[in-house]
């Protein structure tokens, strides 16, 4: 009884494949042309983010000159160059106000490994250090004493 019950199971499953096979295939060719309407969709949409992107970023530099002149106008110009560290001007400035490394570093108020550092030449002091630095190299002896 099994072997016919088994049969009958396997005629039904053919014959169920069978007519299901047509219907399954219409609906994979729909999946597939949606799957690619998507992309095509999705490729499309990033061209115009990019568009988008372009325009604000012209739109911005149209702005931008008359943002700078107004804020030329406000804020005074700096005179003169930026301030270049050099290491040996940190060291030579250093002896002539005969302070040590340590003195030196509570003066920049950093460490004494940084200030042997950027004597050194090994590290570059960051931009808030830069403008203590360049306080402390304009500096005499007395003021830096009294600093202390």
């Amino acid at each position: 009884m099994t072997a016919f019950s088994d049969a009958f199971r396997a005629e039904v499953l053919r014959m169920a494949r069978k007519e299901i096979k047509g219907e399954l295939g219409s609906l994979r060719k729909t999946v597939t042309a949606q799957r690619s309407e998507i992309a095509a969709l999705k490729r499309d949409v990033k061209d115009l983010v990019s568009q988008v992107k372009g325009i604000h970023k012209a739109a911005a530099r149209q702005a931008a000159p008359g943002k700078a002149q107004a804020q030329d106008a406000e804020v005074p110009a700096r005179q003169g160059r930026r301030f270049q560290f050099k290491a040996e001007a940190l060291a030579t400035k250093r002896e002539q106000l005969g302070l040590s490394q340590q003195a030196m570093a509570s003066l920049l108020e950093a460490s004494t490994l940084s200030v042997a550092r950027w004597e050194g030449g090994k590290a570059m002091p960051r931009a808030k250090q830069l403008e203590r630095i360049q306080v402390v190299l304009k500096m005499g002896k007395r003021e830096a004493l009294a600093k202390l």
